[in-house]
């Protein structure tokens, strides 16, 4: 069973970059797939970014392609996102997520495990 712990969410100004981490722990071939989602206030949650463990092919939403960078530090078990030229509409809780898929799902449903989320928020 994998535990997933977020940290590095906080209050920023639009254009400013954080950078988020998940520490797992339990890590078992039911965590192949690493994903970060997001869910603002009266939203559904959305899809932002997975990346496979082994061979580190990623996958992004179209709306932070180019300002989002997913990785992963397998001797750490962490997994990251830099989030760079942040915007307002990036504020939202956000979830670390693992899978036991061997393909990237952009389906929350094809996640078993999840974080506690972490709140980012950017001012205008």
């Amino acid at each position: 069973q994998a535990q997933l712990v977020e940290s590095g969410g906080g209050l920023v100004q639009a254009g400013g970059s954080l950078r988020l981490s998940c520490l797992v722990s339990g890590r078992t071939s039911s965590n192949s797939i690493m994903g970060w989602f997001r869910q603002a206030p009266g939203k559904e949650r959305e899809f932002v970014a997975a990346i496979r463990w082994i061979g580190g092919s990623t996958s992004y939403a179209d709306s932070v392609k180019g300002r989002f960078t997913i990785s992963r530090d397998n001797a750490k078990n962490t997994l990251y996102l830099q989030m760079t030229s942040l915007k307002p509409e990036d504020s939202a809780v956000y979830y670390c997520a693992s899978s036991p898929r061997f393909t990237i799902a952009t389906s929350a449903r094809s996640y078993d495990y999840w974080g506690q989320g972490t709140q980012v928020t950017v001012s205008s």
